[in-house]
């Protein structure tokens, strides 16, 4: 039963993880530059709103799969990598001392994004067998 959602959920996800990671950019990149476009509400509440779904919609997917982090595998290491992306987007959005820390954090956070999806991709967390 739960089957026939699973493709309108994996829709809704991959494009929240798209908007999600897009938003991110954006922001790190105007923080950097100093931009006050930051301000805006959009930029404010838009990426929590997004991060929700994409929250909601993981959770509902892996009831329908029935594959679950900490039983398996690539699962874990997606949750592991969003552990490491939300600190080093917390040091490049917010708590980095400088340009340098929050550019160097802004990077290694895109290069943590980039291996959480090709691990979603492969179903697999070693990028060497991908």
């Amino acid at each position: 039963m739960l089957a026939e959602y699973y493709q309108p959920l994996k829709a809704l996800h991959v494009g929240a993880v798209c908007v999600s990671i897009g938003l991110f950019a954006l922001r790190g990149v105007l923080r950097l530059a100093g931009s006050a476009w930051l301000q805006h509400r959009w930029l404010r509440i838009g990426p929590h709103v997004v991060d929700t779904l994409l929250l909601v919609s993981a959770i509902a997917l892996t009831t329908v799969v029935h594959q679950y982090p900490f039983v398996d595998g690539w699962l874990t290491a997606k949750v592991l990598g969003l552990v490491a992306y939300v600190a080093l987007g917390s040091i490049a959005l917010r708590r980095g001392r400088t340009s340098t820390v929050r550019a160097a954090a802004l990077v290694a956070a895109l290069v943590v994004v980039a291996y959480i999806v090709g691990t979603a991709l492969h179903h697999d967390p070693d990028p060497l067998r991908w």
